[in-house]
């Protein structure tokens, strides 16, 4: 369903810390977890601190996108920020995602900084039984 591995995942984020923010033109990786559950895929991506309305899901052919942005929170004018160590900025990941799945039919939930999408596997793709016809006995061809 998915690219599993990713070497340069840690110096992407070591990247990202020293050079700041992503942006919608370089956003920041967002860690995530997919797995199969009866008959459907779930990917389940964390995005603690983002609002609902802040989240955009594309899916274009077999192409899944996910973006999100955390933005700074405003503060009074008499605040001074000791220490910031919550990333923000732009957040996004894409999957390729089977021909076997309906891409149609995506569920998405957001709940405590989760974002879940719930994405069902097509009725073709389903394992199913083929009968086995039983002939009426030899035919011959004339010709």
């Amino acid at each position: 369903m998915l690219m599993r591995t990713d070497p340069f995942r840690e110096l992407d984020r070591l990247a990202q810390q020293l050079l700041g923010p992503g942006t919608w033109s370089r956003p920041s990786p967002m860690p995530m977890d997919a797995y199969r559950e009866d008959d459907q895929y779930v990917v389940a991506f964390d995005i603690p601190g983002v609002t609902a309305d802040a989240i955009d899901i594309d899916v274009e052919r077999n192409m899944l996108t996910v973006k999100a942005e955390r933005r700074p929170v405003t503060k009074a004018d008499d605040v001074q920020m000791e220490l910031s160590e919550r990333p923000l900025g732009v957040f996004s990941r894409q999957i390729v995602l089977a021909d076997t799945l309906d891409t149609e039919h995506i569920q998405a939930d957001y709940d405590a900084g989760v974002l879940t999408l719930r994405i069902p596997i097509t009725e073709r793709a389903k394992p199913r039984k083929v009968s086995i016809g039983v002939g009426s006995g030899r035919k011959e061809i004339s010709g």
